[in-house]
């Protein structure tokens, strides 16, 4: 089966920041087939948009993503938009205390399921000269203490997308990164609960700290990360590859204040 309409593959597209993105995307009439490790998020997805098709898998398992594109190619037939939106927090502690365990399965899930996803994408993206979204951190731009597997990833991240740009660009097929700062939601919250922990201070005052590194004083939302990748998939961004965007209110600088 060939779709008419454009086809995006969003990673991790179930739930959080995926999910809107599949939502904004599907409203733009974009056909949309999201992969999630979580199946009840799976199930909510698809009940609250019926449009979006699914495959259940662990993208750092070279197995599941080929799983994963035997069902694009048998939906669809074709690719236009690649999210590579899979990642985790990983481990927060001083570098001297992460666990390897917990380093190797952040840079699995937050990088070589990138790869693992991409190297198959892009026979597809060729074809229909797409556009590639890899969503990376703000962290990848001035680091991040007590984070090192999360920071690593998502510098990582931006190499591959200027280089993958560098490639791909003689065949029309465009790849950006997005950098945001602090998003709004239930993974923020998680995240400044260990810190909080990890610290000794009161979640309240990482919070504030998060807040204040941003001139704008406010946290990004979902929306906002959606709405810029709508943009970049778009013929308004036919011109623009090889950025690493910031989506974060200028961050200021990331406070040690607290180390």
């Amino acid at each position: 089966m060939m779709a008419q309409n454009r086809v995006a593959l969003i990673t991790a597209g179930a739930s959080g920041i995926g999910k809107v993105i599949a939502e904004c995307l599907l409203a733009d009439g974009v056909s949309v087939h999201v992969s999630d490790v979580d199946s009840s998020a799976i199930e909510r997805c698809l009940a609250a948009n019926p449009g979006i098709t699914a495959t259940l898998g662990d993208m750092s398992r070279v197995d599941d993503v080929d799983a994963l594109f035997r069902d694009v190619h048998s939906t669809y037939g074709r690719l236009d938009i690649l999210v590579n939106n899979v990642g985790i927090a990983g481990p927060t502690a001083p570098v001297e205390e992460v666990e390897p365990e917990a380093w190797d399965r952040t840079i699995a899930v937050n990088l070589n399921s990138i790869f693992y996803v991409t190297r198959l994408a892009v026979p597809m993206l060729r074809e229909s000269r797409g556009c590639m979204i890899n969503m990376s951190s703000n962290a990848a731009l001035f680091g991040f203490p007590l984070r090192s597997p999360y920071t690593a990833a998502k510098w990582a991240l931006v190499g591959l997308t200027k280089t993958w740009a560098m490639e791909l660009g003689p065949h029309g097929v465009r790849v950006n990164a997005l950098c945001p700062g602090s998003v709004s939601g239930p993974r923020i919250d998680r995240v400044i609960e260990k810190e909080a922990e990890e610290r000794g201070f009161e979640p309240d005052a990482i919070r504030d700290v998060y807040r204040r590194q941003s001139s704008m004083r406010a946290f990004v939302n979902a929306e906002d990360i959606a709405e810029t990748v709508k943009f970049l998939c778009s013929s308004a961004g036919k011109h623009i590859s090889g950025q690493a965007l910031a989506i974060d209110g200028h961050t200021e600088g990331l406070s040690n204040w607290l180390l």
